[in-house]
């Protein structure tokens, strides 16, 4: 346990409360460490059945890494090469790993802002998720906004996104809702936020199968965040075709030759972003399409080192949080001036297979 991170059990539940409000949750190196402590002690107790997730908060579940500590470290170490940089991620991805593949039923409570390293706490593997989304949910993964691309197993979770939808979210960093966010396979309920006093009174007493509880427990709210009404499923022709293209200049060409009102929005968002990282994560999200979820983390640790590296990421968070200018200085700043060669070096290995920090990922 940290001061921003309280664990406790409840009857054969383990429960997880993220406590870091003034920051919207956003993790640190200790939360992570918590985290990873507490679900390797709750894999092997018989006594623990499930494992339940939330936050402290109304406002956020969690709002991702802690970008100031990125920055910060980073400028310390223009090579990416901070020990406590490459700690954070070596052990945020290996807690991504241990969550995807968690042996018991992983239900978490995605009650607020959820991005970027919140996902990769909440996007465990098939086999175990629950994932509650509320009327408050406001969900993206917007790395490529602050110079960098959608990790934490991102390539992962968006290439397995319905249809194109990941593609789209990537590229573009976009924010959705519940319904969007149960459209897109990235949620699986929604209960509102007034019933959530039961839904945890629920939590602290079930006995059974606590993803079924919890479904039966939703099941009358389904109308509430339908699907089938949400602005992506309505919206889904339009992403189909434009971002079925093979590049992020294709998928702007194809946007900008169409009139509606989603085309142009999805292009001016688009326009602010980097353009080398919209390009990195483009291909990223194309080649984690056939990688399992080991595999997908390596190369994101990979790409995560080359980021720091080339910089993109400290000048990001630089415009985002440090001098909150708004006005990031990409480099390059257009993307006629991206080359292959550049989105290829984020997938060059900056370690032997033997000295890759996740190598024993299988």
């Amino acid at each position: 346990m940290t001061e921003f991170v309280q664990i406790h059990v409840s009857g054969r539940t383990g429960i997880i409360s993220l406590n870091r409000p003034a920051a919207l949750n956003s993790l640190s190196l200790d939360m992570i460490r918590a985290m990873t402590t507490a679900l390797h002690e709750w894999r092997d107790d018989a006594t623990i059945g499930a494992v339940f997730v939330h936050s402290s908060s109304e406002k956020a579940y969690c709002a991702g890494g802690d970008i100031r500590f990125f920055h910060q470290k980073g400028i310390a170490s223009a090579t990416g090469g901070a020990a406590l940089i490459e700690d954070f991620f070596t052990e945020e991805y290996s807690l991504n790993y241990l969550i995807h593949h968690y042996p018991k039923p992983y239900v978490a409570l995605m009650d607020g802002v959820v991005m970027g390293g919140g996902m990769g706490i909440a996007q465990a593997g098939p086999q175990a998720r629950l994932r509650i989304v509320t009327e408050r949910t406001k969900m993206a993964m917007p790395e490529v906004g602050i110079g960098l691309f959608p990790d934490v197993g991102g390539g992962h979770f968006l290439s397995r996104a319905t249809g194109k939808l990941g593609t789209y979210l990537g590229v573009t960093g976009a924010i959705i809702g519940a319904a969007d966010a149960i459209y897109a396979d990235l949620a699986d309920v929604f209960v509102p936020s007034s019933e959530l006093p039961a839904l945890h009174a629920l939590i602290a007493e079930a006995k059974g199968d606590l993803r079924e509880a919890v479904r039966s427990f939703a099941a009358p709210f389904y109308a509430q965040a339908d699907p089938s009404n949400s602005s992506l499923a309505a919206s889904r022709d339009a992403i189909e075709r434009h971002f079925s293209a093979d590049t992020v200049p294709a998928i702007m060409a194809s946007l900008a030759g169409d009139a509606g009102e989603f085309a142009s929005i999805a292009l001016e968002t688009m326009k602010k972003k980097s353009p080398l990282m919209m390009c990195v994560t483009l291909s990223q999200l194309r080649r984690a399409a056939t990688l399992d979820i080991a595999d997908c983390l390596r190369m994101e640790r990979n790409m995560v080192r080359r980021c720091f590296e080339h910089g993109e990421v400290i000048e990001g968070v630089r415009a985002l949080a440090i001098d909150k200018d708004h006005s990031p200085r990409w480099n390059p700043a257009t993307l006629e001036e991206v080359s292959a060669t550049m989105v290829e070096r984020f997938f060059d290995s900056a370690w032997p297979d033997y000295a890759h920090p996740l190598r024993d990922l299988k």
